[in-house]
């Protein structure tokens, strides 16, 4: 019994490309319609506070002022803890990662200086022994060649 065995190889096609899902798509009429409903509401309570009495205006600037203060000692903080990490890095980097990279390029030196050493007292002599012996294997058999 013969089996088929082609070396021909086959191919499989490729899959087609994904299409655009519509989640995609409803997610950004989503956001749309939010943000439209949003712009909305602000639009509407602003026309509120003009046509409000100055008593509710007062009251609703005032507590926009302490929120506006709390969100400015939130930034103040989160710049604090920016400059402390920032610190941190610089600190990491002058005193552990420096003297790494110092120690790594001593290390390379030595490497190249090995390197060196041993092609110089090493390779070369090799290399020059193995040329000469293969130029008198040369002349050997070119001396048996006119003996025969």
């Amino acid at each position: 019994m013969e089996t088929n065995t082609s070396t021909t190889p086959q191919y499989q096609s490729l899959p087609a490309p994904p299409e655009q899902d519509e989640g995609g798509s409803k997610r950004k009429w989503g956001l749309i319609a939010a943000g439209v409903i949003i712009a909305g509401l602000l639009i509407f309570g602003f026309v509120m506070l003009i046509l409000a009495d100055p008593a509710t205006t007062a009251e609703v600037r005032d507590i926009f002022i302490i929120f506006m203060a709390l969100i400015l000692l939130l930034l103040m903080l989160s710049a604090v803890v920016l400059v402390v990490q920032l610190a941190t890095l610089i600190n990491l980097l002058q005193n552990e990662i420096k003297p790494m990279l110092q120690a790594m390029n001593e290390t390379v030196n030595t490497v190249r200086g090995t390197t060196a050493f041993m092609s110089d007292n090493l390779v070369e002599p090799i290399i020059k022994v193995n040329s000469a012996l293969a130029g008198f294997r040369g002349m050997r058999d070119f001396i048996r060649i006119f003996r025969r």
